[in-house]
């Protein structure tokens, strides 16, 4: 019968091994491989090596062919000192995996020889447990998690967007969340917006928000300010260091306010806007793609965007957008997928579709563009109240861009804007009016 000698020597017959200098040039020269660490919990929490996939040995066999789907991946696999990792390449091959080597000296000799390893901040045990369908995730996983509780959302408004948003990024354990909101909770706001109650009636929605946020997750940290967001308090706000903005304000001020400062600063903000049974949800990122003057250079008039307060709202739809915007904040957050930057997504609760248009960037537009003309805040509610005037003669700053040149069927945006952006292409343009007239 064979002994673990005799099952550890033939395993390391059949297979290729990579000493650690080499296994180091891989990852300093670029070279497409995947670190394997296949030691347990408490080993990889102790240090592991950059960028390195933890499947542990014992569920390798059931984990790996999801996590790592190419076979023809380089996998540099390893433990402590290459003797467990040794068997787990052997099993790798038998699974198909051409390419996988181990690390001859495994974590022991990488550290031995002076190179860099990264010690993780562990989640706890009760961490682990609350977020344990998250850690199944490969696009998400332990250091995805703990990027989460890191990572601080602001949100603008704790009403019918806000509210869902706020539930589902505290529910996913966003570590910080911001909340700016001057009102207070009013009976027909519950209707929808589901982080207030009863009890809380007369309430400022930011203190409401908070202990319901505490109440579903401890871990989360909530930064209430109680005020209307302003040209004069929108630095101090952001001086927070937020990550992403997730915008449901109801107004257009704000909304340009919001534009120019994320660009300034570099945040990007998930934008949603609903309106009786209809909605939209887009991203505007500084770093990538055009900004809300882009898509929208000049505010409709005011008889043109009525509110959800004049017009009505479905109860159900804020739940919609808002658990989109979640969506899209935890993508940005995480650093994966492809977020809605440069595409405007629509969703008709009615008659329960959705469609999508690309949006562009303005190489004109006056805050992001090539050459800006506004360069500081302005006077945004005579901005928004004279649509036709151009910003010069608000702000002392070169005429904004031209209003957009086709009418569409009103969707206000809650305000959702409701003229046809001068950021969409042609063919989104067309297929926006041909759908209003089937309306």
């Amino acid at each position: 019968m064979a002994t673990y000698r005799d099952l550890l020597a033939q395993a390391r017959a059949e297979i290729d091994e990579i000493t650690t200098p080499k296994a180091h040039r891989l990852l300093q020269d670029g070279v497409p491989h995947v670190f394997v660490d296949v030691r347990p919990r408490d080993e990889w929490d102790e240090g592991h090596l950059p960028g390195a996939l933890h499947v542990p040995r014992n569920n390798l066999e059931s984990r790996v062919e999801a996590l790592v789907p190419d076979k023809t991946q380089t996998l540099v696999v390893y433990c402590a000192s290459g003797t467990r990792s040794a068997f787990a390449t052997k099993t790798l091959r038998d699974l198909g995996y051409e390419h996988a080597v181990n690390l001859e000296d495994g974590f022991v000799g990488w550290k031995r020889n002076g190179y860099d390893f990264v010690t993780p901040a562990a989640l706890t045990a009760p961490q682990r447990a609350r977020y344990a369908r998250h850690l199944l995730i490969p696009e998400v996983g332990e250091e995805g998690q703990q990027r989460l509780l890191d990572s601080r959302v602001l949100l603008i408004g704790a009403g019918g967007l806000g509210s869902p948003a706020a539930l589902y990024l505290a529910a996913a354990g966003v570590g910080t969340i911001g909340i700016i909101d001057p009102d207070v909770v009013d009976d027909s706001n519950l209707q929808r917006q589901i982080v207030h109650s009863t009890d809380r009636l007369g309430e400022p929605k930011v203190d409401s928000a908070k202990r319901t946020i505490q109440a579903l997750n401890p871990d989360v940290e909530v930064v209430p300010f109680q005020e209307r967001l302003t040209s004069e308090n929108i630095d101090a706000v952001l001086a927070h260091r937020f990550d992403v903005i997730v915008d449901g304000t109801d107004n257009f001020p704000t909304r340009y306010l919001l534009n120019d400062a994320s660009v300034w600063h570099g945040v990007p903000v998930v934008h949603g806007s609903i309106y009786r049974f209809e909605g939209q949800v887009t991203v505007f990122d500084p770093a990538n793609g055009p900004c809300y003057r882009c898509l929208y250079p000049s505010p409709p008039p005011p008889e043109l965007a009525p509110s959800c307060a004049e017009g009505g709202v479905l109860g159900v739809l804020p739940g919609i957008v808002g658990s989109l915007q979640a969506s899209e904040a935890l993508k940005l957050v995480l650093g994966v997928g492809e977020s809605l930057a440069g595409r405007l997504l629509l969703f008709d609760a009615l008659h329960t579709t959705f469609d999508e248009v690309a949006i562009r960037k303005n190489p004109e537009c006056p805050v992001c563009g090539d050459h800006p003309t506004i360069t500081e805040y302005i006077d945004y509610v005579e901005f928004c109240s004279s649509p036709s005037q151009p910003a010069e003669a608000l702000a002392g700053q070169s005429p904004a861009p031209p209003r957009p040149f086709v009418a569409a069927p009103s969707m206000p945006s809650g305000a959702v804007q409701s003229t046809v952006p001068s950021g969409l292409n042609g063919a989104a343009t067309n297929r926006e009016a041909e759908e209003g007239r089937r309306r």
